[in-house]
């Protein structure tokens, strides 16, 4: 049901690998769920060495950045809803029943969002707004269609913005 897409940004390093890594260990759960089916990597670089053995090693599929992460991961998922993590995001106990719940029942175009509380303080304000007004751009802890990446927004509407009951930490 949901493709999960792991963002590394900045340089590849070390600490991003491990943070990576973080990330794809705590799907195992979503995986074995038969919530998340596969899983792709976006990076600046896919063809990093540490990236493609990370990539190897867990089945994940491996994607240049591009100017938007999330629409190249779009265009590698094989399921109709896309989990939007930046690497070191780890979701929190009740995640897969709260993504299973929105799966099953939001309208086309409804965006949903994973609290991230740990997120700097003006994407937290930023997100908090387009709660209330909906928004144009997606965000790491979200989740979305894949179609409404592929597609993009004729006219500039927005996506109505459903706060999830489940959060994400860092690993």
């Amino acid at each position: 049901m949901f493709t999960a897409a792991v963002h590394v940004p900045g340089a590849i390093d070390p600490r991003a690998v491990e943070a990576l890594a973080d990330s794809l260990s705590a799907l195992v759960a979503g995986v074995a769920a038969g919530i998340v089916g596969d899983a792709v990597i976006v990076s600046a670089d896919p063809t990093d060495r540490e990236i493609a053995l990370v990539a190897e090693s867990t089945g994940a599929a491996a994607a240049a950045r591009g100017r938007d992460p999330w629409a190249a991961a779009a265009a590698l998922a094989r399921r109709p809803w896309l989990l939007c993590l930046e690497a070191g995001d780890v979701p929190a106990e009740g995640w897969i029943r709260a993504l299973d719940r929105f799966g099953a029942t939001a309208p086309p175009g409804t965006l949903g969002r994973l609290a991230r509380p740990h997120a700097p303080l003006l994407d937290r304000l930023a997100a908090r707004c387009e709660a209330l007004t909906g928004t144009h751009r997606v965000r790491a802890g979200d989740v979305v269609r894949v179609e409404a990446l592929l597609a993009g927004r004729p006219g500039g509407r927005r996506l109505p913005v459903r706060p999830l009951r489940a959060r994400l930490s860092r690993g």
